[in-house]
């Protein structure tokens, strides 16, 4: 593929991005509950148009193996014509695409929902050349969690 079809791609995911993020501003219930936390957020990211992967039990594995784990939940997705430009910047950087979300509840209840800073990515694969495409996924992560909120 030519650089020029690269960035002619890079900039219409750009402005999809964009266009599903004006779409989807309309309130959503912020409140996570128990029973359907992984449903909202997973329907969150449906609404924006990104793929979702996969969704994995953790604490459901670790019981599977004997060990009491609180709830734990890892969600894969990610939107591949924004996320395969960072690994055209750098092949190694498929180690942290697609994005990982874990969404963990705390003792007290709390959820909580954690990510790889992808600045951090950035630096860690020394890539440049993509710092429009940094921010993008920062705002899309961003705004799937803000859904949370500590019960």
């Amino acid at each position: 593929m030519s650089r020029y079809n690269v960035l002619r791609l890079g900039k219409f995911a750009t402005f999809l991005i964009l266009i599903l993020l004006w779409a989807s501003a309309a309130p959503i219930d912020a409140r996570i509950e128990r029973d359907n936390g992984i449903v909202r957020i997973k329907a969150d990211i449906a609404a924006k148009g990104i793929k979702f992967f996969d969704e994995i039990d953790q604490s459901k594995l670790a019981a599977d193996a004997g060990i009491k784990l609180r709830p734990s939940t890892l969600l894969v997705f990610g939107n591949p014509p924004l996320g395969t430009q960072f690994i055209t910047s750098d092949p190694n950087a498929g180690l942290d695409w697609p994005v990982r979300l874990l969404l963990t509840q705390d003792d007290d209840g709390d959820v909580w929902a954690v990510w790889t800073d992808f600045a951090w990515i950035a630096r860690r694969h020394n890539i440049r050349d993509r710092d429009a495409q940094f921010n993008m996924a920062t705002m899309v992560v961003k705004s799937i969690t803000s859904t949370i909120t500590s019960k």
